[in-house]
């Protein structure tokens, strides 16, 4: 049964004979935040602040006092704090919410370990290599962890390496390609984690990660596609187009199935940004430009129309 919010109440309240107090009463129950839910949402808060900070501050430290510490003080400070934080994880009592959060912070580590060992030894801390290393160290931890900010950090080292490695060392890969593989790898990460709470025993991902993951996939699909217009046609950019129409067009259905406005309305504006790329293409001059203001106007005022229909018709 989904939650009750406050439209559905005043709906109720409006076409019944329930009181105020009893509103009132219901409301403070059911749907504003008590007390319990700021505590939890507040202990979160400044866990993961403290966390961030803290991280930043040993970054910052090594990036500080550098010239002035010798190799085997930075090394060994470095693994010495990774190996505390395992210790940790290990040895003090706290929940498991607050121990998968102290590992994304040892992921984070394990990266300024490779950047260190890379400035130390001349191996390059700006390498796709450098990335490609702090992605496979952390990989069994997220595997294992399976917490959405530890799968933020991995799929992100994913997209950078992919990235550094077409800018440094594959030359042959044209634009499209590149944005090809990113789609691809991106849409299937969103793909598994849509799909298997559905056919595994796992507690369903949270909707801030898959949401975050959707709109990486739609910037990767639109600004691929958009750019590809303007260049010569080749396989790859064929491959992206058809992969990006599949793939939003299953998104669409996907939101008109969960009743997710949030599908419904990146998707559109995604392609709307892609019609504009088109129709510039075609032709740059004032009178084209013109006509793309007209169509932005006309296509985001009908998209909100369509979208307040469909919302006041799943809430009725």
């Amino acid at each position: 049964m989904p939650k009750i919010n406050r439209d559905d109440i005043q709906l109720i309240a409006q076409n019944s004979n329930w009181s105020e107090g009893g509103v009132a009463k219901f409301l403070e129950e059911h749907v504003y935040s008590n007390q319990p839910s700021w505590r939890k949402f507040l202990s979160l808060l400044l866990l993961g602040l403290g966390i961030s900070f803290s991280t930043a501050g040993i970054v910052f430290f090594f990036a500080y006092n550098w010239a002035q510490l010798h190799r085997f003080a930075k090394l060994g400070l470095i693994e010495g704090l990774v190996v505390l934080v395992f210790l940790c994880l290990f040895l003090i009592k706290a929940s498991p919410l607050v121990k998968k959060t102290i590992l994304v912070g040892a992921s984070v580590l394990v990266g300024v370990l490779w950047a260190v060992f890379g400035q130390v030894y001349q191996t390059g801390a700006n390498a796709y290599d450098f990335f490609l290393v702090w992605t496979l160290s952390i990989a069994v931890w997220t595997l294992i962890s399976n917490f959405s900010p530890q799968w933020v950090v991995f799929i992100a080292l994913i997209n950078i390496t992919l990235v550094l490695y077409s800018e440094q060392v594959a030359h042959d890969w044209d634009g499209a390609l590149l944005y090809l593989l990113l789609f691809a790898i991106n849409s299937l990460f969103l793909l598994a984690f849509l799909v298997l709470p559905r056919f595994n025993q796992i507690k369903a991902y949270p909707y801030w990660f898959t949401s975050l993951l959707a709109l990486a996939v739609l910037a990767i699909g639109t600004v691929g596609v958009s750019g590809g217009i303007f260049d010569k046609a080749n396989p790859s950019f064929v491959l992206l187009l058809i992969s990006t129409i599949i793939v939003f067009g299953s998104g669409i259905g996907y939101g008109l199935k969960t009743k997710s406005l949030f599908y419904l309305s990146i998707i559109p504006f995604g392609l709307i940004i892609i019609c504009c790329a088109l129709l510039l293409n075609i032709s740059d001059d004032a009178g084209m430009l013109f006509a793309i203001g007209v169509f932005i106007i006309a296509s985001i005022t009908l998209l909100i129309k369509t979208l307040l229909g469909l919302q006041k018709k799943w809430n009725a």
